[in-house]
């Protein structure tokens, strides 16, 4: 982490999990142990139907709700579809784009970035995903593999909008598998993300841009983590749906940063 140039930001992925009940149980134990100070920016990206509760529950902290996926048209016949103007009236701040699981359903580049536009235009932040499969990363192209992610997701936008999202790197190989890129392995991604960055839009705003670790992060493996200088967070899976364990890995980040 980096706070002199960038926001640090834990931000829980739940995926198809809890209820609209069982997030009301969730959040209220959450409140009562949330660390007081301010160290980082905290979201949770809860299922569609739980968001209007996980706004109401969180609306006196801190604490700010995002969705897992949204669709880049403004309106009209997209049955089961979710615009993100309909988002911000729901009270979300944040929206995950690009995960590999959505991917993995058939999402493509071009309608990442067209949710990346759509997202932005709205007032979101984007939190959008890359990462490898283990393939990949066995045949030696995970860098060429990020590179292409990104500069497709990222296609058309300004430099005075970049630093308004955050980039998750998610190894497709780490992800609810209990396998967890070492601290070296997931720094040297990052940092080849911020260098991508750089050269898409300037080293002033590769300096100020968010990058998150998404990997199987965890309470007992955030703090090496989240020690890399280029890892300004976690998008968080298995772990945001415990508690206890969340608010652990909100309390890693409160270390020194270089």
């Amino acid at each position: 982490m980096n706070r002199k140039y960038r926001k640090t930001l834990i931000a829980g992925n739940w995926k198809m999990n809890k209820t609209p009940s069982e997030t009301k149980v969730f959040l209220t134990a959450l409140k009562t142990i949330l660390p007081k100070g301010r160290w980082c920016d905290i979201a949770l990206c809860v299922p569609s139907v739980c968001i209007p509760t996980a706004v109401r529950a969180m609306r006196e902290t801190r604490v700010a709700i995002g969705a897992e996926n949204c669709n880049a048209n403004a309106s009209g016949a997209y049955t089961g579809e979710i615009a993100t103007n309909m988002l911000v009236d729901a009270g979300c701040k944040y929206v995950i784009i690009g995960h590999s699981e959505r991917r993995e359903m058939g999402e493509t580049d071009a309608e990442v970035n067209a949710k990346v536009h759509a997202a932005m235009d709205a007032g979101l932040t984007p939190i959008v995903c890359c990462g490898e499969t283990l393939e990949q990363r066995e045949s030696g192209i995970t860098e060429e593999w990020i590179t292409m992610q990104i500069k497709l997701a990222l296609r058309g936008i300004t430099e005075d909008k970049v630093r308004k999202l955050a980039i998750a790197y998610e190894p497709i190989w780490a992800i609810g598998t209990g396998v967890t890129a070492s601290p070296e392995q997931a720094e040297e991604v990052c940092q080849h993300i911020r260098t991508v960055v750089r050269k898409l839009f300037g080293s002033k705003n590769a300096r100020a841009t968010t990058i998150v670790y998404g990997g199987s992060m965890n309470e007992k493996n955030a703090f090496e983590l989240l020690a890399q200088p280029d890892i300004d967070g976690g998008l968080i899976g298995g772990a945001s749906l415990v508690p206890e364990k969340f608010v652990k890995i909100i309390e890693a980040a409160n270390q020194p940063t270089v």
